[in-house]
């Protein structure tokens, strides 16, 4: 029996074999050992395959797979497991027979999360589950699921096979199809749209009719990272298009929450797709056994994917493997890639999502884009952030003071001489707004500022150039969020935001225009380069999360301030 002091997740792949190593359960294998758990395998078919397609096909006996199954299940405790290939009905019913017996015999024991990859075509057109299959896979099988990922050829022929014949042909059909596939039974789906071409222009028109679909991705504007889109434009010298870039986009039901996410990312044009569909099932597996929920599973899988996609090798004459071992380091932070250029940033903003949207669009700043804003609250706001400024520039001398470079030390100076420019301006524009120099010299301090000046001063006096560099980030970029979003929504038509002759414009047309744009894309790009050049662990990952959340939930509090006068 397992030990109770298992601490390693070990995973079950029930799957056909691959002698190439880009599919099957030798896929499954890499991935599980990349991921960190420990993979275990049941062989339900010899397969002679490689790059170019499936040659033959030999199954193993149905009750050596049952054998087989029992040997891992009574020796280890298998906190998940997946099903690839299965052939025929008769090797499906041993796997579903065996399983659930294995689970009934004890009251402690409950089926772990089961993923199933219901393999039925291979990329080059060869059967791999025999016709009758099919039916026992529906009746037996897919209730058993904790998530099912067919790739859409699959999933037309699952939702066909008591009905009519159903086609897929376009993203909203393949929402609705996610619906449909959990109605036969599974607590998940994930409709694959690897076979789909999705343009960015028709996943925006689904997401803005659709607002109940949450999405997630490199290939879509997630909520409030203009930024990272302005810096990725920068650095590429192309503007993103919502015309002509292709995406793959791969579509989440959850039947128990009736919800949708969609995960989107752009598409690659390689050859090294084979064995794409097992991998992404292999590391759905490995997330689910280690506790994660499946919508998380899923973000986590398709992004360790699009990497192994990415960052392949070519082999082989036809469509190559995987590079199943790029997590084999384990990483925070993904690699840097042309597709996905700022990974600490985008997952410092996704870790504070709800944070970040109540500081990108707080009250203050909707109304303020509205010109609605009482007079009185910016003026309050303008005067606070003058005193605020102090702090800002007293944490960059704790910057250089603490730095080990005299880059850091040097850019440091600078940007104090910088801030104390910008304090000049902010004073005459107070002056536009009737503040004298002596009520921002000896106006009182609100709460909100001396917290918020207090913490960045505690992380300057901490030594921790890293950390310094999150806090100070949390402002750069939120201000620049800010303009960009103000600027985005006044040409929604409709929008009650405008810009050209709000009594405000100055302001937005500041943290939108280019000299503030490219202080937030020289951010971003110090952040990467420092994450990059030393990866941070898990627990150091964490503690720059929370002084990023610390300093995002402090500027949402300086919007509060402002509005309620303190």
């Amino acid at each position: 029996m397992p030990s109770a002091s298992q601490t390693l997740p070990v995973v079950l792949t029930i799957a056909g074999t691959d002698p190439s190593g880009g599919a099957g359960i030798q896929a499954d294998l890499k991935t599980f050992t990349s991921l960190g758990c420990f993979g275990t395998s049941v062989v339900t078919a010899l397969v002679a395959q490689n790059t170019t397609g499936v040659q033959d096909v030999h199954p193993a006996p149905a009750q050596f797979v049952n054998k087989q199954i029992l040997s891992v299940l009574e020796d280890m405790q298998v906190d998940a497991l997946k099903t690839g290939m299965l052939f025929d009905a008769e090797i499906t019913r041993t796997v579903c027979a065996s399983l659930q017996t294995f689970y009934s015999e004890s009251k402690s024991r409950a089926l772990p999360p089961l993923i199933v990859d219901p393999v039925c075509v291979s990329t080059s057109g060869h059967t791999l589950l025999d016709s009758d299959a099919t039916g026992t896979v529906i009746r037996d099988l897919l209730p058993l699921a904790t998530i099912i990922t067919p790739n859409k050829s699959e999933a037309e022929l699952l939702l066909s096979w008591e009905s009519a014949e159903r086609k897929i042909t376009s993203l909203s059909e393949m929402v609705e199809s996610a619906k449909a596939l959990s109605e036969l039974g599974p607590k998940a789906t994930l409709l694959k749209g690897g076979h789909l071409i999705v343009s960015s222009r028709q996943l925006e028109d689904l997401l803005r009719d659709r607002p109940d679909i949450k999405a997630f991705g490199s290939g879509i504007k997630e909520r409030n990272t203009e930024i990272l889109f302005e810096a990725e434009k920068h650095q590429k010298g192309e503007p993103f298009s919502s015309e002509n870039t292709d995406l793959v986009v791969d579509v989440l039901y959850e039947t128990q929450s009736q919800k949708w996410t969609i995960f989107a990312r752009r598409r690659i044009d390689t050859t090294s797709t084979h064995g794409t569909g097992c991998t992404l099932s292999a590391a759905i597996t490995c997330a689910l056994g280690k506790g994660s929920s499946v919508v998380d599973a899923v973000l986590f899988a398709t992004e360790y994917t699009h990497l192994a996609i990415e960052t392949a090798v070519p082999l082989g004459r036809g469509s190559g493997p995987l590079n199943h071992m790029h997590g084999i380091q384990q990483r925070t932070i993904p690699l840097i890639t042309s597709s996905t250029p700022f990974p600490f940033v985008r997952s410092l903003i996704r870790s504070t999502e709800d944070i970040w949207k109540d500081y990108v669009e707080h009250p203050f700043v909707k109304q303020l884009g509205e010109g609605t804003l009482p007079v009185e609250s910016f003026k309050h706001f303008i005067k606070q952030d003058y005193i605020y400024l102090r702090y800002y520039a007293r944490a960059y001398g704790l910057l250089g003071a603490k730095a080990q470079s005299f880059t850091t030390i040097s850019s440091a100076a600078g940007i104090m001489n910088n801030i104390a420019e910008e304090s000049k301006m902010h004073k005459a524009f107070c002056e536009s707004w009737g503040i004298t120099e002596k009520e921002l010299t000896v106006g009182e301090e609100s709460s909100a500022t001396s917290a918020y000046g207090g913490y960045l001063l505690n992380i300057g006096l901490m030594g921790d150039e890293q950390k310094l560099r999150v806090a100070f980030a949390a402002c750069l970029l939120g201000y620049g969020e800010v303009g960009l979003w103000l600027t985005a929504q006044s040409k929604i038509p409709g929008s009650k935001i405008y810009v050209q002759n709000n009594p405000y414009q100055r302001w937005i047309d500041d943290y939108a225009g280019p000299r503030f744009q490219e202080a937030v894309r020289t951010g971003i790009y110090q952040l990467e380069a420092q994450t990059a050049a030393d990866p941070p662990s898990e627990q150091r990952y964490l503690e720059l999360v929370d002084v990023w959340r610390t300093c995002t939930r402090l500027e949402r509090n300086f919007w509060n301030m402002a509005m309620a006068l303190d």
